[in-house]
C-alpha cells in the first residue's frame, strides 16, 4: 500500500480525479455531507499534485493555500484559482458544520470541478 507521502503528483492528480467522480455520486445520493467531503479531498490532492510537481511545500492547509497564492502569482489567468480554492475549503467546512444550503451547493460544485480539472492540467504541464 503506497502511504501518501510515497505518493506521486501522478498519484495525486488521479486522486483528485476519482473523489471528484465520487463526490457527484455522494450528491447524487443526496448525502451532502460525503460529496462536500470528497470534493474537498478532490481539491487539495490537486493542489498536492501541482506542489508535488514543483517541489513546493504542501503539507498544511496554509502550505496549500500558498501554493494556490504562487499559482496566481505567476500567471493572471490563474487568479480565478484563489476565489475557487475559498469555495472548496467551504465544502470542507460544510462536512463538519451542514451549513451550506442546497443552492449553493449547486452553484459552488462546478467551481470546484473547474479548478481541480485546471490544477490536473498544471501538474501535468509541470516539468
Amino acid at each position: 500500500m503506497t502511504t501518501k507521502a510515497q505518493m506521486t503528483a501522478q498519484d495525486h492528480a488521479q486522486t483528485a480525479l476519482t473523489f471528484l467522480e465520487h463526490s457527484d455520486r455522494e450528491f447524487e445520493s443526496g448525502d451532502a455531507l460525503q460529496g462536500s467531503e470528497k470534493l474537498w479531498g478532490a481539491a487539495s490532492h490537486a493542489v498536492t499534485a501541482v506542489a508535488k510537481r514543483r517541489g513546493w511545500r504542501h503539507g498544511k492547509y496554509r502550505a496549500k493555500t500558498a501554493v494556490v497564492d504562487n499559482l496566481a502569482a505567476e500567471d493572471i489567468t490563474h487568479e480565478s484559482l484563489l476565489r475557487a480554492w475559498d469555495i472548496a475549503w467551504s465544502f470542507h467546512l460544510n462536512f463538519y458544520n451542514d451549513q451550506m444550503p442546497d443552492w449553493k451547493v449547486e452553484r459552488d460544485r462546478p467551481l470546484v470541478h473547474a479548478f481541480v480539472n485546471q490544477l490536473v492540467e498544471i501538474a501535468d504541464k509541470a516539468h
